[in-house]
């Protein structure tokens, strides 16, 4: 289970050190949303409370450390990979998910096949059906948080192709071409992918 307060107090400490103009104003509604109480998931990754943040903590470290990697191999990816930028697409990447979960209890099997009631979590998509990462953007930017071109298109493709709509020619040349703009695109997948199916998978 997450420690709610530490990893708050951590996520809003590397947020306040970009000194990027309306951060302040996230906070403020990412409390007021509940962001740093909410799952990552319905029933998959970090499903559970506090699960929302603590999984993009681990998209950020995963992503520090990926550049970390980068740099010494391509000196020039220094400057295109951003630390702040970095902080900002990671850590904010899923501010979608804060009002999507509310609290259920459901059928489920124990070890041994028999039907018990679990507390659990369903997910309702009304309040704005608009997407999951252009979602993001739309709220950051709605909180008055100044994002650069590099972070929109990272936070808006983080899913990577997972996010195109089957047959979608135009979504698949606009995500492409947000790949082509800026690395912070592929490094925010993979740092999310990474954080979900490695870090918080569950022990072998």
């Amino acid at each position: 289970m997450a420690d709610i307060q530490s990893n708050r107090e951590r996520f809003r400490s590397i947020l306040q050190a970009t000194g990027r103009d309306g951060i302040d104003y996230i906070l403020e509604d990412l409390d007021t949303w509940g962001f740093f109480e909410a799952p990552a998931s319905a029933r998959n990754h970090f499903n559970f409370p506090g699960g929302l943040a603590e999984h993009s903590l681990n998209v950020y470290d995963m992503a520090m450390a990926l550049r970390g990697a980068i740099v010494p191999m391509r000196a020039d990816m220094e400057k295109a990979l951003n630390p702040d930028s970095i902080a900002i697409a990671a850590l904010l990447h899923d501010v979608c998910k804060t009002n999507i979960y509310r609290r259920t209890k459901r059928k489920q099997r124990n070890e041994i096949g028999v039907w018990e009631e679990i507390e659990g979590y369903e997910v309702d998509y009304t309040e704005m059906p608009v997407g999951h990462g252009e979602k993001s953007v739309i709220m950051l930017l709605r909180s008055g948080l100044d994002l650069e071109d590099e972070e929109i298109f990272a936070i808006r493709w983080h899913m990577g192709p997972w996010d195109l709509p089957a047959q979608s020619i135009e979504m698949d040349k606009s995500y492409r071409k947000a790949q082509d703009r800026s690395p912070l695109v592929a490094l925010i997948h993979t740092a999310d992918t990474l954080a979900a199916q490695i870090l918080e998978r569950n022990a072998l």
